[in-house]
C-alpha cells in the first residue's frame, strides 16, 4: 500500500458493483491467514465496505497485482521454528489524541496475556527456556520498568508500571527496547516503505517456498 496517500470514505466516486468489491475483499481476508504480509492492506480496504468507491478498488487491484508477483510465497515453518517464533498480536482502535498512558497500558496487556500463555503450558507441562521477551520501542517506557521513578505526569500510569515491574523482578517477563526500524508490528499497524516492507515480510517468515523440500 502507498504511504504518502491515506484512503478515505470519499475517495472518487462510489462503484457500481459493490458486492463485487466486498467479495474481493472478503477473499483477501482468508488469504491473510497464509500472507500476514498484506494483513495491514487487507483490513484497511475492509473498512469501506459500506460505500467503496474508485480509489477503494484501485487499492484492493493493487493488493491483487502484489499476490500475483508473489504466489510462490508463503508462510515458511521449519523443526527448527517450532520453539522460536511463538508470538501474539493485538490491535485496537485508539482516540485521535495520544496520550503518553497508552504505551503503558498495551505493555501492560501484553504481559498479561504473556502470564496467561505461561499458564496454559505449565498446565500442559511444557516449560520455557528463559522468560518471554516484551519488546517496546519507547525508551521512557523500558527504562520506568527498569527503574520505576513516579512523579505527578505518571500518577495515572502507576498501576500498569507496577504490575509489569512487580513480574520483571519475578524474572516472568522480560521488557526490551527496541529500534523503530526494527519494530515488526508496524507492518500491522501502517504502510511502510519499499525496503521497510520486505524487512517486515522477512521477519513474519514470508518467504518463497521451495516445493521441492516440502
Amino acid at each position: 500500500m502507498c504511504s504518502t496517500k491515506k484512503l478515505t470514505s470519499n475517495a472518487g466516486s462510489p462503484i457500481s458493483d459493490s458486492y463485487m468489491y466486498r467479495s474481493l475483499v472478503g477473499a483477501l481476508l482468508y488469504v491473510c491467514h497464509t500472507r500476514p504480509d498484506i494483513a495491514f492492506s487487507v483490513h484497511h480496504v475492509a473498512q469501506f465496505m459500506h460505500r467503496p468507491c474508485e480509489e477503494h478498488l484501485v487499492a484492493v487491484k493493487q493488493i491483487l497485482r502484489y499476490l500475483v508477483g508473489t504466489l510462490d510465497y508463503g508462510l515458511t515453518f521449519t523443526s527448527c521454528d517450532s520453539g522460536s517464533l511463538l508470538g501474539a498480536r493485538g490491535s485496537r482502535n485508539l482516540s485521535l489524541v495520544r496520550r503518553p498512558k497508552h504505551k503503558y497500558q498495551s505493555v501492560a496487556d501484553v504481559v498479561s496475556e504473556l502470564l496467561w500463555v505461561q499458564t496454559v503450558l505449565t498446565d500442559m507441562q511444557i516449560s520455557l527456556l528463559g522468560p518471554p521477551v516484551v519488546w517496546c520501542d519507547n525508551k521512557s517506557a523500558v527504562a520506568m520498568y527498569a527503574n520505576p521513578v513516579f512523579h505527578s505526569k505518571s500518577k495515572h500510569v502507576e498501576l500498569d508500571v507496577h504490575f509489569v515491574r512487580e513480574k520483571v523482578c519475578e524474572r516472568k517477563i522480560q521488557v526490551n527496547y527496541v529500534h523503530a526500524e526494527a519494530q515488526v508490528a508496524d507492518g500491522f499497524t501502517k504502510p511502510l516503505s519499499k525496503v521497510y516492507f520486505h524487512n517486515f515480510r522477512h521477519k513474519v517468515v514470508v518467504h518463497p517456498i521451495d516445493v521441492s523440500c516440502v
